[in-house]
């Protein structure tokens, strides 16, 4: 397996690109967006915070497609209108948008041309390509961070298993329950561990009272996962498949690691505080089924999910075997995709975590 998985969106405009399958992730955007608007009502309140006037705004994994500039927009926004109510000149604001090197940037760099448009506030615009576990700005730079969707992604797989030679998901139903217990465990432990580092670095990079608002893929409390999450789970179980069908090799699926994991609010809000640079101003929790059920509407939109999602990772462990992939995928929910998901929901308890941040 390769030192560093292309752990990216499917690029392009195609049917299957993840332009054209993000509508769940948008959703959750929306939910961030009274967040960052408190947020910059706050900082533009607060002279001692802005620096010679002008303020400046990251948002980390942003990824392509229509919702890269959604969390900066609603930003820039919230300052026009906040200045325009207190009568006000606007600040001059510098937007940078991250991502890996990976990322389809000729995409993201062309939209960023429609920001630069704006005169009034005056915006200059860059990106930062890097992963978001590692510095990324300057120490005081950042006044805004803005991460939607992506903090759930792990900065590798869990050495533990990778190293031991354990499979995330075991073929054979009765070792994988076995199993099961250890591998969370791992993913736990490597998601405590990045998270935490991703606060440490974001506290070198922000301001005093700098502000951040961020989102992730969860699971809830009140329910103890027993099974995998939803979408590395039917990832898996097409991948066994094509085990059985003998279109790729079983020791190649057992060294298959998606590098993926759910939080629970009371997770998140542990390693919040054991790490100590940050103080929660808002925490909130919400089931997105609602969400879900539209951007999964029919299993050929389940599928394309699939595809714009995972498609760059498959293709780099197991090569190109994305014909079989859909192919399995198609038959695994076209019979009854309402049932499959349902079921899948049951036994995963998905949630979305929203939190605002201040650096103390």
């Amino acid at each position: 397996m390769a030192s560093k998985q292309a752990v990216h969106m499917k690029h392009g405009q195609g049917e299957t690109s993840y332009a054209r399958n993000s509508s769940f992730q948008r959703a959750e955007q929306n939910r961030m967006k009274p967040l960052i608007e408190v947020v910059i009502t706050d900082l533009c309140s607060s002279t001692s915070t802005l620096l010679h006037g002008k303020i400046v705004i990251a948002d980390l994994g942003c990824s392509c497609g229509p919702n890269a500039l959604a969390l900066v927009s609603t930003a820039i926004n919230a300052i026009h209108n906040h200045c325009l109510q207190i009568q006000q000149p606007p600040p001059e604001i510098y937007v940078l948008l991250n991502d890996l090197p990976d990322t389809d940037f000729n995409t993201v760099v062309k939209s960023l041309v429609t920001l630069r448009q704006s005169k009034n506030p005056v915006v200059v615009t860059g990106v930062a390509p890097g992963s978001f576990y590692e510095r990324l700005f300057t120490s005081n730079s950042l006044h805004v961070v803005c991460a939607s969707n992506s903090l759930q992604w792990l900065s590798k797989a869990p050495e533990v298993l990778t190293r031991n030679r354990i499979p995330a998901f075991d073929i054979d139903e009765h070792a994988r329950r076995e199993m099961l217990p250890m591998v969370r465990e791992a993913y736990e432990q490597q998601f405590r561990k990045d998270f935490k580092l991703f606060l440490e670095l974001r506290a070198k990079e922000l301001v005093s009272g700098g502000r951040m608002v961020i989102s992730l893929v969860g699971t809830r409390s009140d329910v103890i996962a027993s099974k995998f999450s939803l979408f590395p789970g039917i990832v898996a179980q097409i991948l066994s498949v094509m085990v059985a069908e003998g279109v790729i090799d079983k020791a190649k699926f057992d060294s298959f690691y998606v590098p993926l994991h759910g939080s629970s609010i009371e997770e998140a809000r542990e390693i919040i505080k054991e790490e100590g640079s940050f103080s929660i101003k808002k925490m909130r929790v919400h089931d997105p089924t609602a969400e879900m059920n539209i951007a999964l509407s029919s299993p050929s939109k389940f599928v394309n999910n699939l595809i714009a999602l995972f498609e760059p990772i498959i293709v780099q462990h197991f090569g190109e075997v994305m014909d079989e992939f859909v192919r399995a995928a198609e038959l695994h929910c076209s019979l009854d995709v309402d049932g499959c998901l349902r079921e899948e929901r049951a036994r995963t308890s998905r949630a979305m975590l929203v939190v605002s941040l201040a650096k103390a």
